[in-house]
């Protein structure tokens, strides 16, 4: 994977305006990243099967799992995110020692829960199969911002085809810079709000898994993220440490969207409570077609 690093620099985050000028191809609505993809097969997909345990409480924890490339990809992505939040809103968190633990490792840890109930609810087959299954998701990132999960995601799991779906033009400038300089081909930006894109023929009911972290209450993200998943799929919410409250009140939108909560997952996290929460929901039945409402409606008036 070494061939990834030729020629690769950590550019200086520009100016919007100069971003603008620069990449203008960038200003379409969809942005169509996908590379040839890589020819080595199963063997890069790197399931990390122990990111819930033996946190050392250190940026070395989970990374420790990851090949020396996807750290070196990491490392890339970390470096242009704490350049780029410079100029523009992309992250709270502004040193590389908490974006490693809080934001790295925080959606490393989506990664064993999202294994262990997609094999046992959303896997057809047995045996080989079912891992093989598992090591060819189609995932979107609903609301991606900065890349979080996404990317990280992407960087983990070089099989996975990755969807980062985010609406404001200027992260989508950012993402697009990540997936260059990190040579990720397993990934592409679509600019666009999950209202839209839940009720275009090319991503309703698409993927294998849909994740959000740190977008909306429960309710809300149900309705953005639920339409894009496939019947039989997952959608993965990211939460805090005690969302029981918001999840209850969300289990009517859900059932509404076709799904239904199967568990909370709680995982390990370096942020202030210690711990977060993955939420899983499975794919029962297809979305009505009235979902998702028109732009601005589910945040508006929540199911």
């Amino acid at each position: 994977m070494s061939s990834l690093w030729g020629g690769s620099k950590l550019l200086p985050a520009p100016t919007f305006l100069e971003v603008s000028r620069s990449r203008r191809r960038s200003c379409s609505i969809f942005f169509a990243l996908f590379r040839s993809p890589p020819s080595t097969g199963a063997a890069n997909f790197r399931p990390i099967a122990s990111a819930c345990s033996g946190w050392s409480g250190t940026s070395g924890g989970v990374i420790q799992t990851l090949s020396s490339s996807q750290r070196e990809q990491v490392a890339l992505y970390v470096r242009a995110l704490l350049e780029w939040n410079q100029r523009m809103n992309l992250t709270a968190v502004t040193d590389e020692r908490e974006v490693m633990t809080r934001h790295v490792e925080d959606s490393l840890a989506i990664i064993p829960p999202l294994r262990r109930y997609y094999l046992s609810h959303s896997c057809g087959g047995g045996g080989g199969r079912v891992d093989s299954d598992f090591g060819r998701l189609n995932v979107v990132d609903v609301g991606s911002g900065a890349g979080l999960p996404g990317l990280i995601l992407a960087i983990a799991c070089p099989n996975w085809k990755i969807t980062l779906l985010e609406s404001m033009l200027k992260r989508c400038l950012f993402l697009e810079h990540a997936v260059d300089l990190t040579g990720l081909s397993n990934v592409q930006v679509v600019r666009d709000r999950a209202e839209n894109a839940g009720q275009n023929l090319d991503f309703r009911e698409a993927f294998d898994v849909a994740v959000a972290r740190a977008v909306a209450e429960m309710r809300t993200l149900a309705e953005y993220c639920l339409p894009l998943v496939r019947v039989g799929g997952l959608f993965v919410a990211a939460k805090g440490h005690d969302p029981q409250e918001e999840v209850e009140s969300a289990k009517n939108a859900v059932r509404l969207l076709g799904a239904s909560v199967i568990d909370l997952c709680s995982v390990e996290s370096q942020g202030p409570h210690g711990r977060r929460t993955a939420v899983i929901c499975h794919k029962d039945r297809a979305t009505p077609a009235k979902y998702p409402r028109q732009p601005g409606v589910p945040a508006k008036t929540p199911l």
